[in-house]
């Protein structure tokens, strides 16, 4: 059986929009809902890595967005919250 996908879209309303394996396919979806969309490393809020607008925009650079996004997962705050 295959791994559920790790990253969530939301929009700005905080509905849940889609799952993704990757983070750049994640980066790609939050474009398409703008302004607020959020990526998370799960469901809740504070599992948020992405927010499209405050942290830049998406598409502008995806590699840029994919590092950033590791960059969070990595830190210890991020991976505190998961304990």
């Amino acid at each position: 059986m295959a791994a559920s996908p790790r990253f969530k879209v939301f929009d700005s309303s905080g509905v849940y929009q889609a799952a993704c394996h990757e983070i750049k396919a994640a980066s790609v979806v939050v474009t398409l809902y703008g302004e607020g969309a959020t990526i998370r490393d799960g469901h809740a809020k504070k599992d948020t890595v992405w927010t499209e607008g405050p942290d830049g925009c998406a598409s502008d650079n995806y590699d840029h967005t994919g590092q950033t996004v590791r960059d969070r997962m990595a830190s210890s705050e991020f991976r505190l919250r998961w304990e």
